[in-house]
């Protein structure tokens, strides 16, 4: 596997040297580390885009949402098993809140206003799913929605699902850390890219340094 890419940064910073595959397992000591579970399209970008974020430790590609046990890709992609492309992002609480990583999903990983896609992706396996773990959780979620609908950041509400956590399954090895390990690939070039960059230029003060990217 190779772990060496180049993807661009921004308009003004073309390029960021990212010097590690995030193709990595999930911790097993959870000592210090909180867990949170998206759902926002293609898991590839989003799981690029919560890597970048400081305070993430890992994220896992993967499935949540549905109620089959141990789903394979082409099980998901059948739409018979209620699952969507998720993400599982281990991160430190002292580093980054979650609320922050809230604000990241909902205005950074994707469009919440797309229902049962994104972009060229469609149907429910890449819905918007936002899971909760607590009644905290579930009322910071809720507030962020009617907080980002009352800005009218977006031309439409947003439909993003709002669900208990329940069970993640982690998706094949060739899924992690697609984005860093197929950076010419067509759909990465010309789909995962773009979002990754919004992430980028809308978040530059949650951004990792460029050293341990």
């Amino acid at each position: 596997m190779a772990s060496l890419a180049f993807v661009p940064l921004s308009p003004d910073n073309p390029t960021v040297s990212l010097k590690r595959s995030t193709a990595n397992p999930a911790p097993k000591d959870l000592t210090g580390l909180a867990v949170a579970t998206f759902a926002g399209g293609c898991f590839w970008s989003n799981e690029e885009t919560f890597e970048e974020v400081r305070g993430v430790t890992v994220v896992v590609s993967g499935y949540a949402g549905g109620t089959v046990k141990n789903p394979s890709y082409e099980d998901v992609a059948s739409q018979r098993t209620g699952h969507a492309e998720s993400v599982q992002v281990y991160y430190n609480p002292k580093q980054v809140t979650y609320q922050q990583l809230l604000d990241v999903f909902f205005l950074g990983a994707h469009n919440p206003t797309e229902l049962n896609r994104q972009g060229p992706d469609t149907g429910p396996e890449y819905r918007s799913v936002a899971f909760y773990r607590s009644p905290q959780e579930k009322q910071l979620i809720e507030a962020t929605i009617k907080r980002i609908d009352a800005s009218h950041h977006y031309d439409a509400p947003i439909v993003t699902q709002v669900a208990p956590y329940t069970q993640f399954w982690t998706a094949e090895d060739y899924h992690q850390g697609y984005y860093r390990l197929h950076p010419t690939q067509g759909y990465i070039d010309h789909v995962s890219r773009p979002k990754v960059e919004k992430f980028r230029k809308a978040f530059p003060n949650l951004l990792k340094p460029a050293e341990v990217l």
